[in-house]
């Protein structure tokens, strides 16, 4: 309960300062915070106030939450801005990140972006849109730490000493040494740097570099950083000319968001939801999977069908339990992966669970009715039988309910009680769906008896 007063103030103070415009009020109250939690509260604010925060709160701030965002959210909140603000916000980014977002935008978006960003920039964030995201074009930063074969070694160290700020844009890269064409001669580590004399030239004291070309897997990036200590590795195109940076860091995050990403198309969950998204994206996404689904199903309940004339007359019903028990596992565990993305990401914690039970509620009764239609017909033109058609596709409708609540709310608690929800909430779900399936089938096939037989 503290928690959720704690929040409720806060919440209510950044809405002051939005409505208000005071810049230096919302700073005051996000900055402090970590990154995700100044997120999660902005989303909870609501799309609006969302938007007028990223255009009331300084450029380095916003560009702080857009880095933190997913991409697909993050290219929601530049799309929020006008064109010139987006490009100040960006400007504040890496190229690696900018080219994440800006290949979520819209074309005419993006357009319209890049036309207010510095001429060179826009031109690298146009390079890097068009590498494949999982090879080392789409991971590399273009900013590298790069001098000609000529500079001192002293040169280098005062050039550090002096651009101390712009330094941090390099980091994990050592050195670089290219010629007048940009292609790459040599690299040269921080001790060998520190350690010579300030007049030796870096030609005598670079070594021969390991090097990818852009157009290398995410696979073979990993084995090489698995080979080697490199914080990162220098990238060349096709004439071996100094094009990027790809780091261990990108690439680690590069993994964890392809296995994320596979382990929520395993559930059903197509894209990178987010509950802040609309009710029509969701509810388009998660429905696209539980259609094709629903057709594996009436393959599997037609096996039992199968022996129906050798059962008692009731067993029309029994041949759609699974089917019924099944779907609206599925939708459940749709719901149980969104909340452990967002649990990952930080954007919700189990104070959030009644907001996350309302969000549930809307895409558990646009999905619950759309499936309960579409089986319910598929029961009545199969069986003949109207009110079979009802029975199943209202216990369908309501057990769907019943599964995206369960799905979105009890990985929360499961967090809350200090047990693990990854491991625990799948086996839950699905025995307390197959159990209100069953009693919702029968218990309706019950009432309707009279005109099931």
């Amino acid at each position: 309960m503290e928690d959720l007063a704690e929040q409720l103030d806060i919440a209510g103070e950044l809405r002051r300062a939005i409505e208000a415009e005071d810049e230096a009020r919302l700073d005051q109250l996000l900055d402090p915070l970590p990154p995700s939690e100044a997120l999660r509260l902005l989303l909870n604010l609501g799309e609006d106030l969302r938007d007028d925060a990223f255009r009331v709160m300084t450029a380095d701030l916003a560009a702080e939450l857009v880095e933190e965002a997913p991409s697909e959210l993050a290219a929601d909140f530049i799309g929020s801005m006008d064109a010139e603000r987006a490009a100040e916000v960006l400007d504040e980014l890496g190229s690696d990140v900018q080219a994440d977002v800006i290949g979520e935008l819209e074309t005419s978006a993006a357009d319209a972006v890049l036309a207010e960003m510095d001429d060179e920039d826009a031109a690298d964030v146009r390079r890097l849109v068009e590498y494949d995201e999982d090879t080392a074009g789409g991971l590399m930063s273009t900013e590298v730490f790069a001098f000609a074969a000529a500079a001192t070694v002293g040169s280098v160290i005062r050039r550090i000493a002096d651009e101390e700020d712009e330094f941090d844009r390099y980091r994990a890269q050592n050195p670089y040494v290219v010629d007048e064409e940009g292609r790459l001669n040599g690299v040269i580590s921080l001790r060998a740097l520190l350690a010579s004399k300030r007049a030796a030239k870096l030609s005598q004291i670079m070594v021969s570099p390991i090097t990818v070309t852009t157009d290398a897997s995410l696979d073979a990036l990993e084995d090489l950083f698995i080979e080697h200590t490199f914080l990162a590795v220098p990238v060349l195109d096709e004439l071996g000319r100094l094009t990027g940076v790809v780091t261990r860091a990108s690439v680690t995050e590069a993994l964890a968001e392809r296995a994320e990403s596979q382990s929520l198309r395993r559930q059903g969950v197509i894209g990178d939801e987010l509950r802040s998204m609309p009710l029509r994206i969701r509810s388009g996404r998660r429905l696209a999977w539980l259609s094709a689904n629903i057709v594996l199903n009436i393959i599997a309940a037609s096996v039992i069908s199968a022996y129906e004339e050798t059962l008692a007359a009731v067993i029309a019903i029994a041949v759609f339990l699974p089917m019924v028990s099944d779907m609206s596992g599925c939708s459940g565990n749709q719901a149980v992966g969104v909340t452990m993305r967002e649990l990952s990401l930080g954007l919700v914690r189990p104070v959030d669970a009644l907001r996350v039970w309302l969000k549930e509620i809307s895409v558990g009764l646009v999905n619950g009715i759309a499936l309960g239609i579409l089986i319910g017909l598929v029961a009545w033109f199969w069986k003949g039988n109207p009110w079979l058609g009802l029975v199943i596709g209202l216990a369908l409708a309501i057990n769907t309910v019943i599964a995206v609540s369960i799905g979105g709310v009890v990985p929360l608690l499961l967090k809350r009680l200090g047990q693990d929800p990854a491991v625990a909430s799948g086996p839950l779900l699905t025995t307390i769906t197959d159990m209100a399936g069953f009693f919702l089938v029968l218990s309706l096939a019950t009432l309707m008896m009279p005109y099931l037989i």
